[in-house]
This record gives C-alpha cells, structure tokens and sequence, in this order.
C-alpha cells in the first residue's frame, strides 16, 4: 500500500465516516417568510441555475445560492415565485432526452412533487408567461436579483424592478443552527484533510501533491467540490495571496502555505495553515509566525456581538485591532514595523459561498460565521504566513469551529514529528 493510501486508511480510522447533517425542508420555508416580512407589496421572482443540454462537464451543476437558501432545490430550470400571500414553484416538464444526458428529475406532474420541494404550489416553468401577469396583480412592484435584473425587466416592462440582494444577505449572514451544524461538518472533513498534508510534507514533493492528497480525504467524505481553487505555496509563493499554480517543488527549510477549503452539502469552509516543510520553523521564521499568532488571538479576543469585522480598505473593529498588533510587534530586516506586509482584510463572511453573502454596514451578531485570517507577505524573505481559523460569533464572543486544527507553533512542529 503505497503512502496516499495509507494516509486515507489512518484517516479513516482516525476520523469516523459520519453522515453529513441536513436542512429541514420547513427551513426553507422560514426562511421565505422571513423574506416576505422586507418585502412590503412586491413580487419577488428568483431565477435558479439552469444547465447545458449535455451537462455542465467541467463541474456540473450547481445552484444559484440565493436561490438554494431560499428553497433547498438542487435541480436546473426552477424558478421560485413569491406574492405577498403565496409562493409560487415552478419546474421543467420531464424531458426523456435531456435526463438520458444528465439523469432523471423530479416534474410538476409526479405524485410525491410537493413532498420533494416543500412547496404547496408547483407548476411547469413552461406555464410561467402565462401566469405572469396574474401573479404580479398581487403586488406593486417587482423583486429579483441584480443579475437577473435585465433579464426580468424585459418580461415586464412596465413594472418597476428592484434589487432583492440585500434583503437575502442580511437573512444569510445569520446562520440558524442547522447551518452552523453544516458548517461544522465541512470544517471537520477539512480539518482531516490539513492532517493528512501535514503528514506528507516533505522537502521535494510538488506543492500540487499536497494539494491532490488534501482535496481527495474530502472529496471521499462525500464533499462535491472545492470551496475555491487549492493555494499551496512554498517559499516564495506563500507571499502570494492567490497562488493557485501549485507546481514548484518545496524544499528544506521552507515555510508551506496551505489555504484548502472544502464545500459539502453547498456549504463552505476556510482553514489555512503555514508550517515548515522539515518539521521544524527556523528562529526566524518562528519570530514571524508568532506575530501573526499574536495579531490572531487578539481579534478572537475581541470578537462579540456589536463589533465591526472590517476591511483593508475600512480598518475599523477586529481588523484594526490585527492590523494594530502586527504594526507593533516584529520588524523587517530593515528595521521597519511589518504593518506594511498585512495587505488583506482580516477575514469574511463564510456560509453557502467562501465569501458569504451578508451586510457590511451591520455588525457581527450572535449566529455569525466569520474567518479571522491575519498573514504577512515578506517577498524579500521568501516568506508568507497566514492563520485562518472559522469562528462562529456568540452572545459572549466567539467559538472556534476549526479549534481542532493546532495553531500554536510548538504543537504543529509536534504534529509533523508524529509522520
């Protein structure tokens, strides 16, 4: 058995294969409601994804979020209809052809239709037309997403369309303890995968083998594809924010930037990890690391309900507060505070995308998912250092789901001295 193999079976044992949780169709339909409530007179209408007559190849299909929040369907053409009364679900007619491409569906006309979508009402998308205008009778206006907002406005001309992203965003950013049980599990398969990379480190591998190892313990936990492209990057590629190329060789004495996220169910995580390919961070490159630490456990220190996230470009709340530390604590070699070498916001919101949907104007609140990710990029040092953790924002502060990932210095050099 050669060492990939290995390394899934220990996994295995280590962790066991647990069932993924899942949403309650009557979430959804909460979650409509409380749509409903900012709505005021309007029509909402929300477009779902749709799919080529083959398929999608390359990645196949995958919802619209917006529209998977609000309804839990996962299958191409729907449309979702919401009056200030009734909702309104719509799907393809059956199509023997197309599902010889890319398998059965579910159809209006099928016995079990409303036990299968949660919804009371479900008609043939091919009948939307024809029922338009007496479903916008029902409401002055017209709500739909900015991206589809052209393509409605054509449908009805005469009727005023606004934006319905802002409305869904606020209700997304809080997560309802079904999601945060998503959240969790996707985290936990991650984790596994950070754990079985650090076991396969080792100067002159490729930087995509770790990247390939990492995503195959997910993907064979049942998780349907990355939460964004794989970053490894060592040496002097872990100063670069984006390095999505994974295809140099590390070597001895080099640090290993590891920012891989899994998506499971549609939901998301987002761990990175920076440790020494040799098992065994330089005083240097200790010095730098703690820094970041250091600017890590300051912003989880100040996670509450009420405090601002922040931004690069707005450094308020938990970002000044990283920001702050690092500016203070460790020089460059010149002598010169490493505040500079901070050129990303301190982190985001994670839900059904990386980068979740939410409100920037309103503050955390208890039921958040967030990342804290403070990192310094030194090119002149070949050096790039992140620690990206997933906290949940509570009443009292802030829970870290990713806390069974060792951060500390000492315990990764620990972890990689037990290959």
């Amino acid at each position: 058995m050669g060492l990939f193999s290995r390394l899934l079976t220990a996994a295995a044992v280590c962790f066991p294969l647990l069932a993924a949780p899942h949403i309650e169709l009557s979430e959804y339909k909460t979650r409509r409601d409380a749509l409903r409530k900012t709505m005021g007179d309007s029509v909402a209408i929300l477009f779902g994804n749709s799919e080529n007559s083959g398929g999608d190849a390359r990645d196949g299909f995958f919802q619209e979020p917006n529209f998977y929040y609000l309804t839990g369907w996962n299958q191409p053409g729907a449309v979702l209809v919401m009056t200030p009364k009734i909702d309104i679900f719509l799907i393809p007619r059956r199509d023997p052809i197309q599902e010889r491409w890319t398998g059965p569906k579910a159809a209006p006309g099928d016995n079990n239709v409303t036990a299968v979508t949660g919804f009371e009402t479900v008609v043939p998308t091919e009948s939307f037309e024809v029922k338009l205008p007496e479903w916008l009778a029902e409401g002055k206006s017209v709500m739909t997403l900015q991206q589809t907002a052209d393509k409605l406005q054509k449908l009805v001309p005469m009727r005023q369309t606004k934006p319905i992203d802002q409305n869904i965003a606020r209700l997304r950013a809080m997560k309802s303890p079904a999601e945060i049980a998503m959240i969790q599990f996707t985290t936990d398969v991650d984790i596994e995968a950070h754990r079985a990379a650090w076991k396969a480190i080792r100067a002159g591998k490729q930087e995509y083998e770790v990247a390939s190892l990492m995503t195959a313990v997910y993907f064979s936990r049942g998780c349907e594809r990355h939460a964004y492209s794989p970053i490894v990057g060592s040496g002097p590629n872990g100063a670069v924010l984006h390095y999505f190329r994974n295809k140099r060789q590390m070597d001895t004495g080099e640090l290993l930037l590891m920012d891989v996220g899994s998506e499971c169910s549609m939901y998301a995580t987002d761990i990175t990890r920076t440790v020494p390919v040799n098992g065994k961070f330089t005083p240097r490159q200790r010095e730098l690391y703690e820094v970041v630490l250091g600017a890590w456990k300051a912003a989880l220190a100040a996670v509450k309900p009420g405090i601002q996230l922040g931004h690069s470009r707005n450094p308020v709340g938990l970002h000044k507060i990283a920001a702050d530390y690092i500016n203070t604590h460790g020089k460059d070699l010149k002598g010169e505070p490493l505040g500079k070498y901070f050129i990303h916001g301190l982190g985001h919101h994670v839900g059904l995308e990386v980068h979740d949907a939410n409100d920037p104007a309103i503050p955390l609140a208890a039921g958040m998912v967030i990342t804290l990710e403070p990192g310094i990029y030194i090119p002149d040092e070949g050096i790039g250092i992140r620690i990206e953790d997933m906290v949940l924002v509570t009443e009292d502060g802030g829970r870290v789901l990713s806390d069974a990932l060792p951060r500390e210095a000492a315990d990764i050099e620990k972890a990689m001295a037990a290959k």
